[in-house]
């Protein structure tokens, strides 16, 4: 039961941030200039609308983290 615990646990982890990390890191998924791009990403239409629910607050986290990065950024529309 632990081991299982465990393995779902790191893999909350592995996916956690997602939607930030992609909407930085891939070309075009950020749609621009904008705040809360993790976010923003996660909220869209998609098959994959179940993983939201794990990946918001995380990506939410995330973003906020890496708002005077994006600020830095700017100009934003």
């Amino acid at each position: 039961m632990f081991l299982r615990s465990l393995t779902v646990g790191f893999c909350v982890l592995l996916l956690s941030g997602c939607g930030s990390i992609i909407s930085r890191a891939v070309p075009g998924q950020g749609h621009g200039n904008q705040y809360y791009p993790g976010v923003q990403w996660d909220v869209r239409d998609t098959p994959w609308r179940f993983l939201t629910i794990i990946d918001l607050p995380l990506s939410l986290v995330v973003d906020t983290l890496l708002l005077p990065v994006d600020a830095k950024h700017g100009p934003y529309e």
